[in-house]
């Protein structure tokens, strides 16, 4: 490979791939939609539950279904021709849309008044289904009062809506995303949650043609109360979105060869036949799934070792190894991100390195990743950072009461305390859910709640670790491994 064509790809590279983290941010493109072979049951209608990690297409999916050219690339490339019938609603998601569904302040208002969150959500899908007693209504407050004096209307006018979708033979699907965004109290949240998931039950049970779809992430399904009728129905109802190795590589392709650049057309060529659809294009069924196939094509944009032999680790394995958690699962957004990163970094400080990506900055871009999913873990379950913290400068594998002492050094259980008090009087409710880890004072279970969230590992030796997309951001350091992120 020349110089202009090593240059050629890293400006691919960087054009290609996402600029961000954030999904919110991001739209779906008909020509880079990936379609993961595992994700194709979490599209099915009759799935009631799509759990999943930050940043591992719960969005993607939700936005996807929402549109009708994106519905119809899934339903072709899964061979789901029932996603040609889906009529979608919208019964929660991250954008600000009062007439769709209430607010977060409005959401707040109601709970503190003590109104039942399966309520709320009966309001919100018969406004959705277009009831016309409800739409009639200026405000989320009339509607739930009429909800409240009008229980067998309610019950009718599901039955109506149920019967006319049966006579045009499509399924209305209602889907709820963003779920973190229901309320700042945690404890809120998943109360509300816990309401979107009996809603979403009772569609299930009583009506053919009427669905739910929730998308959530593992650690509130777990903590959301479930407190109702059936609901261990909801757990044999449910899609995990995980990802391969092959893939993330046969996303980072799909994104590359379908870039405009002349150069994507240079990639395409050597990596074999890839389909023409137009607008879109497709990589050939070895890129998406064969990992010799995979691995040379990577060659073409990291070369082969991550270093000058294979002493340091192949660049094909390297990658996902050192992105994974502690239970084996790469977030594609950290992935992308790492690479992007790796990018920016060797056209900085390695512009005429042979291949587009220089190994030491495929390691910036770990870093870059560590340091996103880190500040992720501080948003979405912020006492994994609280526990973590006291383990800085420290270096793994360690041993399990060298961690201990760490934490009774730095009084961790009552530092934990702040994560289980509420200043929302609601949540003194012995009912409500924790809104930290279920054992504060019991070091031990602490660490396999820690362990069973993917953020520790035990090592046969019964040694603690922690996998480098944590490690790195948290300032733990591991001979030979990927350099701790400088502050």
């Amino acid at each position: 490979m020349n110089d202009s064509t090593a240059t050629a790809l890293r400006e691919l590279l960087l054009q290609a791939l996402p600029l961000t983290a954030d999904s919110d941010t991001d739209g779906v493109d008909r020509n880079t939609l990936f379609t993961p072979t595992g994700h194709r049951r979490a599209l099915e209608p009759d799935v009631t539950v799509v759990k999943g990690a930050r940043g591992v297409g719960k969005t993607h999916w939700f936005k996807s279904l929402r549109d009708d050219q994106l519905r119809e690339v899934a339903a072709d490339e899964y061979q789901l021709p029932r996603l040609r019938s889906i009529e979608p609603l919208t019964g929660f998601g991250s954008a600000l849309r009062p007439d769709e569904y209430p607010t977060k302040r409005t959401l707040s208002s109601f709970i503190r008044e003590g109104v039942e969150p399966v309520d709320i959500w009966t309001a919100v899908t018969l406004n959705a289904l277009g009831v016309a007693s409800v739409q009639s209504l200026p405000t989320w407050r009339e509607r739930l009062t009429w909800l409240q004096q009008n229980p067998e209307q309610v019950e009718r006018e599901l039955s109506r809506a149920d019967e006319d979708a049966g006579r045009r033979g499509v399924t209305k699907l209602v889907m709820f995303d963003a779920l973190d965004r229901l309320h700042t109290d945690r404890r809120l949240a998943d109360r509300l949650s816990s309401g979107i998931l009996e809603f979403a039950l009772e569609l299930r049970l009583s009506t053919r043609n009427i669905r739910a779809k929730v998308f959530i992430r593992h650690d509130m399904l777990d903590s959301a109360p479930l407190n109702f009728p059936d609901a261990s129905k909801l757990t044999a109802n449910t899609a995990d979105l995980t990802w391969t190795n092959a893939d993330l590589y046969g996303l980072l392709f799909q994104h590359i060869g379908n870039s405009d650049m002349s150069i994507a057309g240079w990639f395409r060529e050597q990596t074999g036949s890839w389909q023409d659809r137009g607008d879109r294009r497709l990589p050939p069924r070895d890129l998406v799934g064969d990992r010799d196939a995979q691995s040379s094509a990577f060659i073409l944009l990291a070369g082969q070792y991550m270093g000058t032999n294979h002493r340091k680790g192949h660049t094909y394995t390297w990658l996902p190894n050192h992105l994974a958690d502690g239970n084996g699962q790469t977030s594609p957004r950290s992935f992308l991100v790492a690479l992007s990163a790796a990018a920016e970094e060797t056209a900085r400080a390695h512009a005429g390195h042979h291949v587009p990506l220089h190994w030491d900055a495929i390691r910036r871009g770990v870093q870059r990743a560590s340091s996103v999913r880190v500040d992720q873990v501080n948003e979405d379950i912020p006492w994994v950072s609280t526990a973590i913290r006291p383990l800085a400068d420290s270096q793994v594998p360690i041993e399990q009461p060298d961690v201990i002492d760490k934490w009774r050094a730095a009084d961790l259980t009552e530092m934990l305390a702040a994560h289980v008090d509420s200043s929302d009087d609601e949540a003194e409710d012995v009912e409500m859910p924790r809104a930290g880890p279920v054992n504060p004072s019991d070091y031990p279970k602490l660490i396999e709640e820690l362990i069973a969230l993917g953020v520790m590992t035990r090592r046969a030796n019964g040694k603690l670790d922690l996998p480098d997309v944590y490690r790195i951001a948290f300032n733990i350091g591991r001979k030979g491994g990927v350099p701790r992120v400088k502050h």
